[in-house]
């Protein structure tokens, strides 16, 4: 799965069907480096989604003269 222009619940059904996989012991050890990698790019892309999420929400917020909710 590209990580370009994917949905946040793409990226997230993808990466617990990869967890599944490695979980069950599906995967060959061929395998497994790919799928790690391909991991690690699906939680950097679901991170960016919600940095740009969560700034786009408090634009919206700021525009409306309302309080931003506090993120901890």
């Amino acid at each position: 799965m590209s990580s370009a222009n994917v949905k946040y619940s793409e990226a997230i059904g993808r990466l617990e069907e990869i967890l599944e996989n490695i979980d069950r012991s599906n995967v060959g050890i061929d395998e497994l480096a790919d799928l790690v990698k391909e991991a690690s790019d699906l939680i950097k892309t679901c991170r960016a989604l919600l940095t740009s999420t969560e700034q786009s929400v408090k634009e919206s917020l700021e525009a409306l003269d309302l309080p931003s909710p506090a993120y901890s």
